[in-house]
């Protein structure tokens, strides 16, 4: 598609829940738009007037460094006016129910709820309850859609638009992983193989015929050679409860990326992690921190995919605002 292709692709939905339903058309629109708003992070004034007068609440049940510092700093850079909002602060835990908590909120003049939760669904459910734009910053371990989204944009970055015939892997926790989820529903949609690697406690089974392009692997030296990019995940212990592997010098050994690793790694390949890193667990910190590593630049486009995000969800919901009048 051109960028005549991408102009005419009128962007309709309020709200972003997650990848699964996207086209991969809607998918390539947001990254689009994303790549044209780097231009105003590189200006001397960092500021664009397309949420001038809105409101954006982050919405945020579990912790978050990355997610709920870039959307808020996204949202301020398209001058919406932000309010944070944490767990600590919520009337749930006084029985309010998150319906009850986000309908009040929304009374307030708020334009768009920026949600994380625990529960897979949570999203879906305040959207479906609230006429406000709803994105989701993470649900559980359902979907992480913006993650996903300045992943594949991170990609993009090295190896063009198109994305068919790279191969991705992501090795570690997959059963836990919202990041993971969302990385399939969108790399497949892009034309990319998707290799799954780790111990088979960590990787669900019902993955294994979920695409022709999805592949599951308990060896990593095996297909590692064969490997454009690596996104490792750390062990979620907060969800797991208890090790599903016999400890994590094991894991370490037969799982992480180290320099011995990296040796029979591609020449070029990419390194990613979502975060936060668990070093010299999933990874060594020479990895982490050496030439082949697009960590931080994913912490950068995540902005430019974030403010690309909030502007379309809000132009879809003046669409519907204009069409009633």
């Amino acid at each position: 598609m051109t960028n005549t292709d991408n102009q005419a692709l009128k962007w309709t939905r309020k709200h972003l829940i997650g990848l699964e339903d996207l086209s991969k058309d809607e998918i390539l629109h947001i990254l689009r738009t994303a790549k044209g708003m780097q231009a105003i992070s590189n200006r001397s004034i960092r500021k664009a007037p397309a949420l001038r007068g809105r409101v954006a609440v982050l919405l945020f049940f579990e912790p978050s460094t990355r997610t709920r510092t870039s959307f808020q700093l996204a949202a301020e850079r398209l001058s919406a006016d932000t309010m944070e909002f944490t767990e600590k602060m919520s009337a749930t835990r006084k029985g309010e129910t998150l319906i009850d908590t986000a309908k009040n909120i929304e009374a307030m003049g708020v334009d768009i709820m920026i949600v994380r939760h625990a529960a897979p669904g949570s999203s879906q459910l305040i959207a479906n309850n609230v006429d406000c734009c709803v994105v989701n910053a993470g649900d559980g371990q359902h979907e992480h859609p913006t993650q996903a989204l300045l992943d594949i944009f991170t990609m993009q970055e090295q190896f063009g638009e198109d994305l068919t015939g790279i191969k991705v892997a992501f090795i570690g926790d997959i059963s836990h992983s919202r990041v993971a989820r969302s990385d399939i529903f969108g790399l497949i949609k892009l034309g990319a193989e998707v290799h799954l690697i780790g111990p088979r406690t960590l990787l669900p089974g019902g993955l294994k015929n979920y695409h022709p392009n999805v592949h599951l692997h308990h060896h990593l030296d095996e297909i590692l050679p064969e490997l454009d990019v690596i996104n490792l995940l750390r062990i979620q212990l907060e969800r797991q409860g208890a090790l599903n592997f016999p400890s994590i010098r094991e894991y370490n050994k037969l799982y992480g990326i180290d320099e011995r690793r990296m040796k029979l790694a591609k020449p070029d390949v990419m390194i990613m992690h979502p975060g936060p890193m668990n070093r010299e667990v999933e990874i060594a910190s020479s990895v982490a921190d050496g030439a082949h590593s697009v960590i931080l630049k994913q912490v950068t486009n995540g902005l430019a995919v974030r403010m690309a995000v909030l502007s379309l969800v809000m132009s879809a919901e003046d669409s519907t605002i204009a069409s009633q009048m």
